[in-house]
């Protein structure tokens, strides 16, 4: 007697972005800003003291220093690797420009331009916001090829 043969039915799922540098430099910037998050809140606990805090300070600022760098690395790779995902390339030139933005109002808080940290903190939100995106979108199907 023989057993009927079953093909394994496979679901198409959504490739990822296909691309490790961008996977990792993407991962990195993101890891980096929900550092500077928690830095921040260590910091932010000695308000009207910053030399109790210079510390904290100093690490929350040098790893705001790198992440645009990462942010521009990745938005190479993906103009470069992935230039047809657009989305990400687009969102990778976004993101860079806004971690700019971010480092500058950090400088000036620094420098006791106090009232800035309510827009940067906001802002700060904005960037962790388009970090979740950005390696959710990486791993869609691109418009055109979905159809």
């Amino acid at each position: 007697m023989t057993t009927p043969t079953t093909t394994p039915t496979t679901t198409p799922t959504a490739p990822a972005s296909k691309n490790a540098w961008f996977n990792a430099l993407i991962g990195l910037t993101a890891l980096l800003v929900l550092l500077q998050a928690v830095w921040a809140g260590i910091f932010l606990e000695h308000d009207g003291a910053r030399d109790a805090a210079k510390g904290w300070i100093d690490i929350h600022a040098r790893a705001g220093d790198i992440t645009p760098v990462l942010a521009l690395a990745a938005t190479a790779v993906a103009v470069i690797k992935l230039r047809h995902r657009k989305d990400l390339w687009i969102a990778g030139i976004v993101l860079t420009a806004l971690l700019t933005v971010e480092v500058i109002l950090g400088g000036l808080i620094r420098d006791e331009v106090d009232w800035l940290t309510a827009v940067h903190i906001p802002l700060a939100m904005a960037i962790m916001g388009l970090l979740v995106w950005i390696p959710l979108r990486a791993r869609q199907r691109p418009a055109a090829a979905a159809n």
